[in-house]
């Protein structure tokens, strides 16, 4: 009975991760691929346009929808996917990993980040894809549109850092907490891209499926090292 119950839980835990994970990395990469095959052939471009301007003042496009204080949220928001924050959250991480003896995980996080954020600046320069000109930008700009790299990198780096914290996590709650609050950011930053007219819908939805397709891998990775050098992860609870 006892070998029974072990062996349902290493399935659960082990082979059912894997699973999952390889299935959200192929999902996220059709996704980006039948998406980013649209936007190339220019079959997505009127969808983007009614919802882009669906968020703005009919008689005014340079007026976002809703009140004063909910534009100024939504610049607030952005900012959470900005490179400076992302970068912020990622060094601290790291460094708290660090200093609680596990390095291996630290260098780790930085490399899934970094590797992330370049591939996601990559995919700009090849599609080259202008942003959007029906509204004002409520915000600077500096790169090209597709893939939204707001939406890219906050994917990459929150869930990244966030299944790190929830494999050192005994507590089932605390997993799942753990890992729906960088789901709740990625979506409040991508969205307010496209409030704030600074990137295409398809953009977003581009930038998810790749930021998740790559946190998803970079975890698989992350569990298979693990796995095969018996690498040890300091819980909460052990290290306080």
């Amino acid at each position: 009975m006892d070998f029974l119950v072990r062996t349902y839980q290493w399935i659960v835990r082990d082979e059912l991760l894997t699973f999952s994970l390889v299935l959200v990395i192929l999902l996220g990469g059709w996704i980006f691929v039948s998406i980013a095959d649209e936007v190339v052939e220019g079959e997505s471009h009127e969808l983007d346009k009614r919802i882009l301007l669906s968020l703005r003042d009919a008689e005014n496009r340079s007026d976002p929808i809703g009140p004063t204080w909910f534009e100024e949220m939504a610049r607030d928001i952005t900012a959470l996917g900005s490179v400076v924050a992302l970068m912020i959250f990622t060094a601290t991480t790291a460094g708290h990993l660090y200093f609680t003896k596990q390095p291996w995980i630290a260098v780790f996080v930085v490399i899934a980040v970094l590797s992330g954020t370049a591939m996601s600046s990559a995919l700009k320069l090849g599609f080259n894809r202008p942003r959007p000109d029906l509204v004002p930008h409520e915000t600077r700009i500096y790169t090209k549109s597709f893939p939204s790299g707001h939406s890219a990198m906050s994917s990459i780096a929150y869930l990244t850092l966030g299944a790190v914290m929830a494999r050192a996590e005994r507590r089932r709650r605390a997993k799942v907490f753990l890992l729906a609050v960088p789901v709740f950011l990625l979506l409040i930053v991508g969205m307010s891209r496209v409030y704030l007219g600074v990137h295409w819908p398809t953009d977003v939805l581009a930038g998810w499926a790749f930021g998740v397709s790559w946190a998803a891998a970079s975890w698989l990775i992350f569990e298979l090292l693990q796995r095969r050098f018996h690498l040890n992860i300091q819980s909460e609870s052990s290290s306080s």
